[in-house]
């Protein structure tokens, strides 16, 4: 058997979110650092992994795999982890909640994008207001997508979907930039419900840090 391997930064959303996956799977995995602040996913070596330069990369089965929804569905449709339903209408609905973060918000809050916006305006203060714009819009129209989902300890049901393994990584960012979300009731009974689930413990940011620090 082909060793697991995660090449992860710790405090990348997408990295978060298939950290969730695999230890929801209980798939054993060793995780390799890209230091995305010194700048080692653009190195040769992590290109070769990922063209993009993007992480997380994981290699799994043999295998090699890129984008975080991409190998989240593999590990939910081979090890059988219930986070999309069958029939293919909630399958649709659950992916739309789902791409409300993972698609339209945190493309547009990545960090190489903010730096972006930030020189060519030269203005250091946009980090946080633009944070705040679209992560707060975002997890409104969240809190309102989850209106046509019956009220359930997690975003969809009595167990973890993909909508709450996108959501939990989102409000770790949104929470270093200091957006208040205390009025997404919904949310933040979700938020409770997951931080106490152990996959979501074991794959936040502070653990992964720990585990390439060797705490």
């Amino acid at each position: 058997m082909t060793e697991t391997v995660l090449y992860d930064y710790w405090r990348s959303s997408a990295s978060y979110r298939v950290r969730i996956g695999l230890n929801l799977a209980n798939i054993v995995y060793r995780t390799e650092p890209v230091d995305l602040v010194s700048g080692e996913h653009r190195l040769a070596d992590h290109l070769s992994r990922n063209p993009q330069g993007f992480v997380p990369v994981l290699d799994i089965d043999g295998r090699r795999l890129t984008q975080s929804l991409a190998i989240l569905e593999y590990l939910d449709e081979t090890c059988g982890l219930g986070l999309l339903p069958e029939e293919p209408l909630e399958r649709a609905r659950v992916r739309a909640l789902t791409h409300v973060l993972a698609i339209d918000v945190h493309p547009v809050c990545n960090l190489s994008v903010v730096r972006y916006a930030i020189e060519q305006t030269a203005d250091e203060s946009l980090r946080d207001r633009w944070m705040g714009r679209f992560i707060g819009a975002g997890l409104i129209a969240f809190e309102a997508h989850l209106a046509d989902f019956q009220a359930a300890p997690f975003c969809t049901g009595s167990s973890p979907s993909l909508a709450d393994i996108c959501l939990v990584p989102q409000l770790y960012n949104a929470r270093r930039w200091s957006v208040d979300y205390r009025h997404c009731v919904r949310i933040c009974a979700i938020e409770n419900a997951c931080k106490h689930h152990p996959a979501f413990i074991a794959g936040h940011p502070q653990q992964a840090l720990s585990s390439v620090a060797g705490v």
